[in-house]
């Protein structure tokens, strides 16, 4: 068995990712743990700031600022999560990759034979309802898709 766990840097896919960690321990499964940091979606978010802070004059620098914080963040949770499947002896690997968030998810997951995608409820585009990248991908996704919140 193979799962694919997305990861966005929020606390609602941390958590699916430690839910999935311990699936693969009892499944003696392998785990990828796989996060897409897209630079269309840190763009907005500064867009986004810059429009309430009435201070557009830095949205370079609030772009690269999101974008280094969010890649930080994601690096020490993939650290972490690595760390335990370490001490689990679970084979796994971890992936960080730019680009369109939709395409290399699913890029991945046609690459990668997987039997189970987790994933969390909510992330960090939004925290209203759950769905958005469900929506996304689910038609694409022939496998099951575990939502944890």
């Amino acid at each position: 068995m193979k799962i694919l766990v997305l990861l966005d840097g929020s606390k609602w896919s941390y958590k699916a990712a430690i839910n999935a960690i311990e699936i693969a321990k009892k499944k003696d499964a392998e785990i990828t743990i796989f996060s897409v940091i897209d630079r269309e979606e840190t763009r907005a978010a500064a867009f986004y700031f810059c429009q309430q802070s009435n201070r557009c004059d830095l949205v370079n620098e609030h772009e690269d600022k999101i974008y280094r914080d969010l890649k930080k963040s994601i690096g020490e949770d993939l650290n972490e999560l690595t760390l335990n499947m370490n001490r689990m002896n679970l084979k796994g690997s971890s992936k960080i990759v730019e680009g369109k968030r939709e395409d290399a998810i699913l890029k991945e997951f046609s690459s990668g034979g997987y039997n189970l995608v987790v994933m969390g409820a909510f992330g960090k585009r939004s925290n209203i309802r759950v769905g958005t990248l469900f929506k996304e991908i689910s038609t694409s996704i022939n496998v099951p898709i575990l939502i944890l919140r």
